[in-house]
């Protein structure tokens, strides 16, 4: 058997596992886990359809992962700290692990964005989001969802 993907049978992953209302602004990206697809364990890499309007993520950055995306097709727009850059065809980023830059890309054209993302693929991870109350830990492979105070998301 070949190691050829058929990425057009790669289910698709829609929105988020963000709570209300920080889900909104992603409930319509649309991923495919070419990565995992594969059988690939040491690394993540994510096909990324991003509609007009829709953003990648909350703004965000990680403590254990490096982060690179490249985008394929169409026009987006990198948020970070230090600004809005556009991005188009054949541009790319990347996001060190530990830096406290937060970054998203957010798609205000008129046309589908598609974006190749690629990172770490850790067992454990923490994401901080520095415009909202949010972080992310992933511990070993399960995420779990706190406000900034360490309550769980869905706690009093």
């Amino acid at each position: 058997m070949g190691k050829r993907l058929e990425v057009a049978d790669i289910v698709s992953h829609l929105g988020s596992g963000y709570p209300k209302p920080f889900d909104v602004p992603v409930a319509r990206r649309e991923r495919k886990r070419l990565a995992e697809a594969a059988g690939l364990t040491k690394i993540g890499v994510t096909l990324l359809r991003l509609p007009p309007g829709g953003w990648s993520t909350q703004r965000h950055w990680h403590m254990q992962s490096d982060e690179f995306v490249y985008v394929l097709a169409g026009e987006v727009v990198l948020v970070t700290d230090d600004g809005e850059e556009t991005m188009r065809s054949g541009d790319a980023a990347g996001f060190r692990a530990g830096d406290p830059n937060g970054h998203h890309l957010q798609n205000r054209s008129a046309a589908d964005a598609l974006i190749l993302e690629i990172g770490n693929h850790l067992s454990n991870d923490t994401a901080l989001y520095p415009d909202i109350d949010l972080v992310a830990s992933l511990i070993d492979n399960r995420t779990v969802l706190t406000h900034r105070d360490g309550r769980l998301y869905g706690e009093s």
